[in-house]
């Protein structure tokens, strides 16, 4: 098999990844529908970008199915779960045929006994998989922005709405439609592995996850990194 990364520059990762949705009906459906509720700092998540990359690294001629659409969100004046049941059942009426997941990342902290989290892109950096922790949305402003990992940190006074990527500092920018967040960039997940989360590792949960989500059965080349 070619490389299909060999006419990549690496620190060009996000323009790699803007062919890849662009070329993707069914996200980019999913990211005109997100776009259109207009959620603060409203974003697709983990699988959705994870395995699109995962499918490009393998070549798949037929895209792998999305089981479900992980929908984020900031939102820390209401943090009810009603909220997310609202949204889903707005976006299922745009796009009946996909499973939405709306959660609220304002109140995700409470999950891991963290202090509140400031952001989307903080929240993210403690999902269970290094190659996990991007999401993506429809620019507002016709640039990319992708977040590094010290930019994270470089955030922590940041408001509690808007686009998260316009308030980092260190962010990447190039001509291009999407915002993608990265807290720890995407050069694991163009190196085809699958790695437990170095900021808030949980093996346990890192090992039944591969072994349940049969990640390395769907694109057989990919190396866990434990």
């Amino acid at each position: 098999m070619q490389d299909p990364l060999r006419n990549v520059e690496r620190p060009k990762f996000y323009q790699c990844v803007c062919d890849i949705i662009q070329a993707d009906s069914q996200r980019m459906s999913c990211l005109h529908a997100l776009k259109q509720l207009a959620l603060p700092q409203g974003y697709l998540g983990a699988g959705f970008l994870r395995n699109a990359i995962w499918d490009f690294l393998h070549q798949k001629s037929t895209l792998t199915p999305l089981n479900d659409v992980d929908v984020i969100y900031f939102d820390a004046d209401n943090t009810q779960r009603a909220k997310d049941t609202f949204y889903e059942m707005q976006l299922n009426e745009l796009l009946p045929q996909v499973k939405w997941q709306v959660k609220n990342q304002a109140r995700m902290h409470v999950l891991h006994g963290h202090t509140p989290y400031k952001h989307c892109e903080e929240a993210i950096s403690y999902w269970i998989e290094k190659e996990t922790c991007v999401a993506i949305a429809l620019s507002t402003r016709d640039s990319v922005a992708l977040s590094s990992s010290t930019s994270a940190s470089s955030s922590a006074n940041g408001s509690s709405s808007g686009s998260a990527s316009a308030r980092l500092s260190s962010s990447f920018e190039t001509a291009g439609p999407f915002e993608i967040l990265a807290p720890f960039g995407l050069q694991a997940n163009f190196a085809g592995t699958i790695s437990i989360n170095p900021k808030f590792p949980r093996p346990d949960v890192f090992n039944e996850r591969i072994q349940k989500k049969r990640w390395c059965e769907i694109w057989p080349t990919l190396t866990v990194k434990s």
